[in-house]
C-alpha cells in the first residue's frame, strides 16, 4: 500500500490490533517469576466522554455490557471521573484474565460503534515491590509501557520502569519511544 493511496483515501491505515491486550495475560508468569509482581485485582479502561446523544446511547450500551461481563465473570465494576474529566471503568477481579477480558469487551463495543477514538488507555495494577506497578496499554499505539509512581510529588521510578521493559519486551508489545510512556498519576485503581 503506497502513501498516495492512504492520502487520497483509496486505502485506510489499519488500526492497532486490540487483541494485543491479551498479551498481558500470557506475560503474567514472567511478571510473577522474574519481576516479583502479582496482579492487585484491579484494572481499568480510561476514555474521554462525549456529550452527543449517540455517544450517550453507546455509553448506556457499554454499561449494560459491563453488567453482563461482571455477572458472567464475578467481577465488580465501578465508574469514576478523574480531575481531568476522563471516565474510568474500574474492574475489580482477582483473576487477571477476567480483568483483561472485561476491558477488551468494553473497547470492542466502543470500536464497533465508531467511538474507538475516545479510548485512551487501559491500566492494570500489580504489587510486589516498594511501589505499585501499572502496566498501561495505549489504544492508539497498541503497545504497553510500565508506570511506577513513587508517591512523592508525582515522581516515577524510571530505573524500575526500564528494568521491567527489558524483562518483558520479548512477551509484550512494549512502546519503544520512551517519550510516549505517559503517566497516570492519581489513578483511581
Amino acid at each position: 500500500m503506497g502513501l498516495g493511496n492512504v492520502l487520497f483515501g483509496r486505502k485506510k491505515l489499519k488500526g492497532p490490533a486490540r487483541d494485543r491486550l491479551f498479551a498481558l495475560t500470557t506475560a503474567a508468569v514472567t511478571l510473577d517469576v522474574e519481576c516479583g509482581l502479582k496482579p492487585a485485582g484491579v484494572g481499568a479502561i480510561v476514555f474521554k466522554p462525549m456529550s452527543t446523544g449517540e455517544f450517550t446511547q453507546v455509553d448506556n450500551d457499554v454499561e449494560q455490557l459491563l453488567q453482563s461481563v461482571a455477572a458472567s465473570s464475578g467481577s465488580k465494576l465501578d465508574r469514576k471521573q478523574d480531575t481531568f474529566g476522563f471516565e474510568w471503568v474500574i474492574v475489580r477481579d482477582p483473576d487477571l484474565e477476567d480483568q483483561v477480558t472485561a476491558v477488551y469487551a468494553v473497547s470492542q463495543e466502543f470500536n464497533e460503534r465508531g467511538f474507538g477514538g475516545q479510548l485512551l488507555a487501559a491500566a492494570f495494577r500489580f504489587e510486589g515491590g516498594e511501589h505499585p506497578v501499572y502496566w498501561i496499554y495505549g489504544f492508539k499505539s497498541g503497545t504497553f509501557w510500565p508506570f511506577v509512581p513513587t508517591g512523592a510529588k508525582q515522581e516515577r521510578d524510571n530505573a524500575r520502569e526500564l528494568e521491567l521493559k527489558a524483562k518483558l519486551e520479548q512477551e509484550l508489545p512494549v512502546e519503544q519511544d520512551l517519550t510516549k510512556w505517559l503517566a497516570l498519576f492519581d489513578a483511581p485503581i
